[in-house]
């Protein structure tokens, strides 16, 4: 799904979600993959920066640019990337969005766990990393390798955006920007990580999907 439609699926879900919150009515998790694939920029200053291509590279490999209300900096989204948009209440859930985040970060450590690779937490970037050196520096950085990005948009605490999974990405495309603003930092993926004992995208949306649905309802 294009990266407009799926915004405008996950606004009329916030306002479905909003509109319902009194008869407590189901809150959806989205799970998409983004074709075209798109870089989207958040409004914060000085984001663009970290677009580095230009208008007829990314014309060339048919990457669109969309601006995006989401946090966070800037980044990809395409074809072998799961995409995951909760949209989550949490005055429900009685959780802050600190705790939201950790658990959207439980939820992709415990997918990769399930398929033999080893993520976790940076203290000082959002998201999932593998590598690093716990892992003894296989590429040459202590801070690892970003497996998963994660930008969250909170409106009358409802939750929008969410995470982005790479699982078979062509991760050429990631060098069309800085990632998530972090100069110097590779990006993986489960296919990179794994090779030919990769899982497919089907496996994969079905165990994140689980493990979001049981950490979000705890």
């Amino acid at each position: 799904m294009g990266y407009a439609e799926a915004l405008a699926v996950q606004r009329e879900a916030h306002s479905a979600t909003l509109a319902g919150r009194a008869a407590r009515v189901p809150m959806p998790i989205l799970l998409v993959e983004h074709d075209p694939p798109v870089i989207t920029i958040s409004r914060r200053a000085g984001v663009a920066a970290n677009l580095l291509a230009d208008a007829a590279t990314l014309a060339r490999l048919g990457v669109e640019v969309a601006e995006t209300d989401r946090g966070g900096d800037i980044t990809y989204h395409g074809p072998g990337q799961l995409v995951a948009y909760p949209i989550i209440d949490l005055e429900r859930l009685r959780i802050g969005i600190h705790e939201y985040l950790r658990r959207l970060e439980e939820a992709v450590i415990g997918t990769l766990d399930a398929f033999g690779v080893a993520g976790r937490r940076d203290p000082g970037a959002t998201g999932v990393w593998v590598g690093g050196e716990a892992a003894g520096e296989r590429d040459g950085h202590a801070g690892g390798r970003k497996i998963c990005a994660m930008g969250v948009r909170v409106g009358r605490w409802v939750t929008m955006h969410g995470l982005a999974l790479n699982v078979a990405p062509d991760l050429t495309h990631f060098g069309l920007i800085v990632p998530c603003g972090l100069a110097g930092r590779p990006v993986t993926s489960l296919a990179a990580e794994l090779g030919g004992r990769a899982p497919t995208m089907d496996a994969v949306r079905e165990e994140l999907g689980r493990r979001l649905s049981a950490g979000l309802a705890r």
